[in-house]
Parts: structure tokens; C-alpha cells; sequence
């Protein structure tokens, strides 16, 4: 970091009239440019002026992104509204690239000055940094690109919105037909895994042909920002800092060497414990000893589900359960599962607002219990950062943001009876969460692995790929589940993951977050207080400090590597032998 400068400048003295007014419309960009140009044209000679500038960058800034995020969240909420669509592309289409452009100039501007390194805050530090690669990215030809791959994106969300299967006479969304799955009967949960693979399978090469299409324009967008691929791009697009992609390869190898080899014995003896000769897809869900599924609530009693969620939280900490409880109250919850709905689970921001939005297709599954503790430690992280004025340092890099969101998983663990009356059904539940943390990075290992393959081999076809995912898949699965039959639903499993789509490369950040998870539950085990303490601490410095030291503040390594894979897992293994099967 630098040594401390004679500035210190918080936020200037409030004018009597504010840089963006209360009523700005950002929906056209003519109402955008004035304030634009304004802060372009302005003589900015001190650094007092300099800081005033900035605080009213972030004005405009915080204003244009609510409205981009609450347009993301109500398409995502309405797939099949036609008006909302329009307006979504019409923001897409006619104002981000020109918002692009501005953006570019404002940051230029900011780096060019010379008094910017008196600027004392951690934050300014890591803003210079971001900026930077912003601008070393940054080429106007990449605009039409990148407006063209947000379209197919929205393209991808309608097509899996509309996916609906009909069992029983039945018509389900795939998340509601997900639960079967679970479903003791094994008939049952065959015809609705036949059901889901074949109605994805219908949109197969639509999905495979937006992607290549997607994939064509990604590589372009890296040609022209002078990178020999879009890999070395993504690395700088997505300030990763700290780490290589050689290190995520490690990542990788470690998993086949220490995850894998576990993963393979749970499922060998699910497989004795169901005393099948052959384990099959559709039953990997079902509990071994045939009871019957975990419902922790109704899926139509979404309030209910709200209140429990809040007791778990409040029992972690009351100050959690009080924040969770104002997302209700504010309305920034939007969690059944409806026709209509794009898939997935997510937190927005709101930046004027200051508040945080969970959007989630519950269908009364544990692993909706999961995401709703998920998404709620993302809401969290955001509540305790929301304070830093700096938004273009608001938000910690996304492999910490997912510490937040994956260690309120974990934390939860031990309250899973506010969902379950019978301790052996919490048990059960808790047993998934831990056999899922550790799954999960087997399936970051696949869907990463697949991605430097994608975007280090130009010019592949959709056969090469689909021998591509195969090969990694067999690296990176335990090999007991008998596919035979339906070959074709796993080779086409991969379009089922929405990053590959919307977030290229955003993925090993959920398997770095996961062990960074982890040391704080073991942390939390050892002594709650000052676990959470030393957690909402870090929460707090939003993205004002660099990736170390933020998983520091928390009380964990920041080290992705076999080092930190190998103990952490036994660890797992040690608790998973503490509970019944």
C-alpha cells in the first residue's frame, strides 16, 4: 500500500442543491449525458475539487445502476413480459454501450490527474487499481460485441424460463419437478429426471448455438483488447489480482487428488446402502434409507419459510436475524417458484436505495434452505458495507463475496431445527450441507476446468466440446453413477450452468470461497463470538482492501492450493463420521 499523504478527505460538506437530482430518470441516455459532460468539462485544480468529483461520480453512478439492477431483477422475475422486455433491450441495446463509453472517459480523466495519489482512503488505492484495468480492456469496437452478448444471454433466460415438463397431468417448472427426485418410489423419481432430460434436450441445439455464437463474439472481444485469448482477458476484466490461471489448474489437480477419492466412497456406499447393482442418476437425491423426502417447508407458504430462515439467522447473531427480517419488510424478496421465472438464484444491490434484493425459485426443498442462507450472506455483506460513500469500492471481490454467502450456510448448519421437528431429519440435512460443500468444489473443478479448455482452444466445434466436457467430466466424477441409456443428457449437462452463459469464468471464485467458508466454520466451532466478530468485521470493508487481507480480517487463508484442500477435508470427513447416515 502507499505511505499515508496529508489528505485525509471524507465526504465534502452536503451542497444546497444535490449533484443528481432526486428525480432523474436514467431510463434514456439524454438524460444521462448532461451530468456526464458536467463532470468532464469540470476544472478539477485541488484535491479537495478532485474528492468532490469523485463523491459526485459516485452520485450519478449509484443512480444508474439501481435502475439497471431493478430492470435485471424484474426481467429475471417476468421472462415471458413483453413490455418489460422491451424496455430491457432497449436499455441493452441504445444506453449501456453509450454508458460504456462514458464510463471510460470519467475513468481516464481520474487517472490522468495528478493529485489523485493524495487522496488518502484504503479504498482510493484499490479504485486506481480497478480502474486501471478497466481502461487497459477497454476498446470502443467491443461495444456492439458486447451489446450482442447480452442479448443472446437474455436469450438463454427466456429459453430456459419456458421450460416447463408435465408429469401426472401435471405442468411443473423444472425446479417444482426437481423435487421428485427426491421421492422414495423410484419410478417416480425416473420419470421426472426422463422428463427434465428430455425437455432440455429440446432446446439442445438452440442453447448450443447461442453459445457458439456467444463464444465467437468473447474471442473477438479479446482480439481487440490485444489478448491471444479470452482467457488473459477475463483474468484483467475481472481483476483477479491475486492469483493465476496456473493456480486454478493446481486448484483442480488438487481436487481429483483429495476431493475425488472421498466423493467416490459416499457415493459407493449410497449405492450399498440403497443395495442397488447399479447406482443411476435419479438417485442421487433420495435419501438411502428410504425415508421419506426433507421438506423443510411448504412451498406454499412462503411467509413461513421467510420466519424460520429468520430464526436460523437470528440465532447466529440477533443483528442478522433484524437485517434479514427488513428485506421482508422492504419488500426485497421475490423467492416462489412460478412459470416464468428465469432459473437460479441471486442478490442484487440497489445502490441509491442501499438495499439488497434476493431473487430465488423456492420450491420447498432443502437446497432451497441452502440458497435462501446463501443469498441472505450476501445481503448481509452488502448491509454491513453499504456505508463506504466509495460504491466503485462498496462491493469486496466476488471470491470473498461468496465467503459471505457460503459461511452463513455453514453457520446454519446446527439450527436446522427450526425447519425440522425430528433431530434425525436435521441431521440428514446437515449431512448434505457438508457432503455438498465438498461436492461443490469437485463440480467448480468440472465447470472450470471446461472453461479454460472452451476458451484456449479457438475455433473448436460443438462435437470437440462435447468430447471436451466428457473427458473432464470423467476426471472429475466418482464414477459410480451407471449413465447408460442417457448419454445424451450428459453430454449436454454443461448448458444447464448459467455462468457459462451470463458470468464467462465466474466460477473457481465459489471453490476459493468454500475454503475460506470452511476455516470459519471451524473457527466458529472454536469460539462463536469471535468467529462471527472477526467475520462481520471483514463484511465491513466492502472492497476497500485487497483479497488477503480481507480473507485475514475473517480469520482465514486466502490459498486455494492442496495446503489448504487437504486438512479442511478431513475435517469434513471427521464430522461427516459424526452423524448418522
Amino acid at each position: 500500500m502507499r505511505p499515508v499523504p496529508a489528505y485525509n478527505l471524507r465526504m465534502p460538506e452536503t451542497a444546497e442543491k444535490p449533484f443528481v437530482p432526486d428525480d432523474f430518470d436514467p431510463t434514456d441516455f439524454a438524460n444521462i449525458e448532461p451530468f456526464a459532460k458536467e463532470l468532464l468539462d469540470r476544472q478539477v485544480g485541488s484535491v479537495e475539487a478532485l474528492n468532490t468529483w469523485v463523491h459526485d461520480a459516485v452520485a450519478l453512478y449509484e443512480a444508474i445502476d439501481e435502475y439497471d439492477s431493478r430492470l435485471h431483477i424484474d426481467v429475471s422475475c417476468h421472462t415471458d413480459d413483453a413490455e418489460l422486455e422491451k424496455a430491457y433491450m432497449h436499455w441493452v441495446r441504445e444506453v449501456e454501450p453509450k454508458l460504456k463509453s462514458m464510463w471510460f472517459a470519467l475513468q481516464q480523466k481520474y487517472l490522468r490527474h495528478p493529485g489523485r495519489h493524495d487522496l488518502y482512503e484504503p479504498g482510493f488505492a484499490m479504485m486506481e487499481m480497478h480502474w486501471g484495468a478497466d481502461i487497459q480492456i477497454y476498446r470502443e469496437e467491443n461495444i456492439p460485441l458486447q451489446t450482442r452478448i447480452t442479448e443472446l444471454t437474455n436469450d438463454y433466460g427466456k429459453v430456459c424460463g419456458a421450460m416447463s415438463v408435465e408429469i401426472n397431468g401435471e405442468e411443473l417448472t423444472l425446479p417444482m419437478a426437481g423435487k421428485l427426485l427426491e421421492e422414495t418410489d423410484r419410478d417416480v423419481r425416473k420419470t421426472a429426471f426422463e422428463a427434465i432430460t428430455a425437455r432440455r434436450l429440446q432446446d439442445r441445439q438452440k442453447i448450443d448455438d447461442l453459445f457458439d455464437e456467444m463464444l465467437s463474439l468473447r474471442q473477438q472481444v479479446a482480439h481487440n483488447a490485444g489478448f491471444t485469448d479470452y482467457r488473459d482477458y477475463t483474468w484483467v476484466a475481472r481483476k483477479r489480482f491475486d492469483y493465476r490461471a496456473e493456480d486454478c489448474l493446481a486448484f483442480g489437480d488438487a481436487v481429483e487428488q483429495h476431493i475425488v477419492p472421498v466423493l467416490r466412497k459416499v457415493d459407493e456406499q449410497r449405492r450399498d446402502e440403497m443395495n442397488l447393482d447399479a447406482m443411476r442418476p435419479w438417485d442421487t437425491g433420495v435419501d438411502v434409507k428410504g425415508r421419506p423426502p426433507l421438506r423443510p417447508f411448504d412451498a406454499k407458504d412462503i411467509d413461513g419459510f421467510v420466519s424460520k430462515t429468520r430464526e436460523v439467522f437470528r440465532r447466529i447473531d440477533p443483528r442478522l436475524g433484524d437485517w434479514f427480517w427488513s428485506l421482508k419488510e422492504h419488500g426485497d424478496l421475490d423467492l416462489d417458484s412460478r412459470k416464468g421465472k428465469r432459473p437460479g438464484g441471486f442478490q442484487s444491490s440497489l445502490e441509491k436505495s442501499k438495499r439488497p434484493f434476493i431473487f430465488m425459485n423456492a420450491a420447498g426443498t432443502q437446497r432451497d434452505v441452502d440458497t435462501l442462507l446463501h443469498e441472505g450472506g450476501h445481503a448481509f455483506h452488502y448491509l454491513a458495507s453499504r456505508s463506504e460513500w466509495n460504491v466503485f469500492v462498496r462491493h469486496a471481490a466476488i471470491e470473498f463475496c461468496e465467503v459471505a454467502s457460503m459461511s452463513m450456510e455453514l453457520l446454519g448448519m446446527d439450527h436446522y431445527d427450526v425447519y425440522y421437528s425430528d433431530p434425525g431429519e436435521a441431521a440428514r440435512a446437515k449431512r448434505f450441507q457438508l457432503e455438498g460443500s465438498i461436492r461443490t468444489m469437485m463440480w467448480v473443478a468440472t465447470i472450470d476446468g471446461f472453461q479454460h479448455w472452451i476458451y484456449t482452444h479457438p475455433g473448436h466445434t460443438a462435437e470437440h466440446r462435447t468430447a471436451a466436457w466428457l473427458e473432464i467430466c470423467d476426471r472429475f466424477t466418482t464414477g459410480v453413477i451407471d449413465w447408460s441409456g442417457h448419454e445424451p443428457g450428459r453430454a449436454s449437462m454443461w448448458q444447464r450452468q448459467l455462468h457459462l452463459f451470463h458470468y464467462p469464468f465466474y466460477y473457481i471464485e465459489y471453490a476459493i470461497a468454500q475454503l475460506g467458508a470452511l476455516q470459519v466454520w471451524q473457527n466458529y466451532v472454536a469460539d462463536p463470538k469471535a468467529a462471527l466478530t472477526n467475520l462481520l468485521e471483514a463484511f465491513a470493508l466492502g472492497g476497500t482492501r485487497p483479497l488477503p487481507e480481507l480473507f485475514n480480517t475473517a480469520g482465514a487463508r486466502f490459498d486455494f492450493s492442496a495446503a489448504t484442500i487437504a486438512p479442511l477435508i478431513e475435517a469434513v470427513e471427521a464430522e461427516l463420521d459424526k452423524l448418522p447416515a
